[in-house]
């Protein structure tokens, strides 16, 4: 009963800042600046949270994130600008495309652990990068137009969606098994769990909410790069996770709000914004070394300061 009010509370404070927001866009109370701050901040929500489920969930040491935010980038760019389909059917092959992409690639590569693991995913993130860039279909090297589509409205709603199908899939039996390959993976096949089977559909469900991503993505610019899903972009998601903390869903949305908006502020200063930025980072890694939120969730923060005050 507990867990149900505090979802509708939360689903409810989301619906409230949906409003908000909106209304404040509308009225031209928030200029282009802050409203692509705002989408720019959803699609890194969108990142960091669906790497948490690999990496923060299943304990599965992924670097190669960029690669299937690239295929929904550019499949959905395909289905907008060269197919005429709507953004939002763009949308949905982009995220059932890096999908197949993440079985194609889990299969194989899930049954490796820790730095093969991390080899293989960076490697096959590179393969996707090198192909787009020499296809000229979707303008190679010099990149592919494409029309600006992405509002406040599509973000907000990949973020919900990517939030609840996640949470719940942490909370049902699914997740505890995933958790319990995080925690002892032989001991977890003890127990009779398949553990290649949940990896990959960890593995599937993280590249299928990447992919959305990277269509909201590929659509708020109005040019897409293969640069731009380079290995240091993987790096960037996977900080998020790192540093929100490994298995805290919270612990990632917060990491991506604020390192986000770190970064975005930073731009008035670039000879010195990455200076900065990796100072910061330093500094909360040397005070908070388990993450912004460990593996708590903020629910257990408020639970832990109620049960305190009535002690007190």
């Amino acid at each position: 009963m507990k867990k149900s009010k505090a979802f509708w509370v939360y689903l409810a404070l989301a619906l409230v800042i949906y409003a908000v927001v909106q209304v404040m866009t509308a009225n031209e109370m928030i200029d282009l600046y802050y409203q692509n701050m705002l989408i720019t901040i959803c699609i890194n929500i969108m990142l960091a949270v669906s790497l948490h489920i690999v990496i923060g969930i299943t304990g599965q040491f992924s670097i190669g994130h960029a690669g299937f935010m690239a295929v929904g980038a550019y499949v959905s760019a395909i289905c907008t600008m060269k197919l005429g389909l709507p953004f939002i059917v763009g949308i949905i092959m982009a995220g059932v495309v890096a999908a197949i992409a993440g079985l194609l690639v889990g299969v194989p590569s899930l049954r490796l652990k820790g730095d093969y693991l991390a080899i293989a995913t960076l490697g096959f993130a590179e393969i996707i990068r090198i192909t787009f860039l020499n296809i000229d279909y979707v303008g190679g090297a010099a990149g592919m137009v494409v029309n600006h589509m992405t509002t406040w409205t599509y973000a907000f709603l990949g973020v919900l969606i990517t939030i609840l199908v996640i949470s719940n899939f942490t909370n049902s039996r699914h997740g505890r098994s995933c958790l319990a390959i995080r925690e002892d993976e032989i001991a977890a096949d003890a127990m009779g769990i398949n553990t290649t089977y949940y990896k990959v559909v960890a593995f599937v469900i993280g590249s299928l909410f990447a992919g959305v991503a990277g269509a909201l993505y590929a659509h708020n610019f109005y040019i897409i790069q293969p640069t731009a899903f380079n290995f240091l972009k993987s790096f960037e998601i996977l900080i998020y996770v790192v540093l929100g903390g490994l298995g805290s869903l919270s612990g990632s949305v917060i990491a991506a709000i604020f390192l986000t908006t770190v970064s975005q502020y930073l731009q008035a200063f670039p000879e010195t914004r990455m200076i900065i930025y990796s100072v910061v980072l330093i500094l909360v890694m040397l005070y908070r070394p388990t993450g912004l939120m460990g593996t708590k969730e903020l629910k257990d923060v408020f639970r832990l300061k109620k049960r305190g005050g009535s002690e007190a």
